[in-house]
């Protein structure tokens, strides 16, 4: 975690969090979007942070949400780079040695529902996955104080999501090639 060195556009990405509540990573495929974002979310969960960042801190356990359009999706992207590959959880970039849980998912092999891990501060992060095809009930009831969209989000969902985050003034970002025009 504390090895990343992101590239100029993902710097200013996560900067641009200290000031925005809303970004947009946009770029091609497989130009580090994903990546930066899940980094980003490892820094958050954990509170800890390299000396170059710039970007919002939370100094407590932040409450996170993290999907994409299906639950496999959300598995082979998100979840794949927190929490590691099948068959080798714990080798993402949340550090092993933080993470204190992992609630499996009902109905899709290998899916998580949710990530617990240990923040600097001395109490509990965590990091919730869903998926769009839920539909926008699916993405409600809950305060947050963020939530990475990897890939576009309906706008029904985007903005459900975003009031999830109001009360809180979290962070909202979302990861994509636009191929939807």
């Amino acid at each position: 975690l504390l090895f990343y060195k992101p590239y100029p556009k993902q710097a200013e990405f996560h900067a641009l969090g200290a000031t925005h509540r809303e970004r947009v990573l946009l770029a091609g495929n497989q130009l580090g979007k994903t990546y930066a974002a899940a980094m980003e979310m490892a820094m958050h969960l954990t509170g800890l942070y390299p000396e170059w960042w710039a970007g919002k801190r939370y100094a407590r356990p932040p409450r996170f949400w993290a999907g994409s359009e299906t639950s496999e999706i959300t598995r082979d992207g998100a979840q794949r780079l927190l929490l590691g590959p099948t068959g080798a959880w714990k080798t993402g970039t949340i550090p092993a040695s933080l993470i204190t849980d992992v609630k499996r998912a009902r109905g899709v092999p290998d899916a998580v529902e949710t990530i617990l891990v240990k923040h600097i501060s001395g109490g509990t992060s965590s990091v919730t996955f869903k998926a769009y095809k839920d539909g926008r009930i699916a993405w409600q009831a809950e305060t947050l104080d963020g939530i990475w969209f990897d890939e576009e989000p309906p706008l029904d969902i985007y903005g459900e999501g975003l009031a999830r985050t109001t009360t809180t003034g979290g962070r909202v970002w979302i990861t994509f090639t636009p191929a939807k025009g």
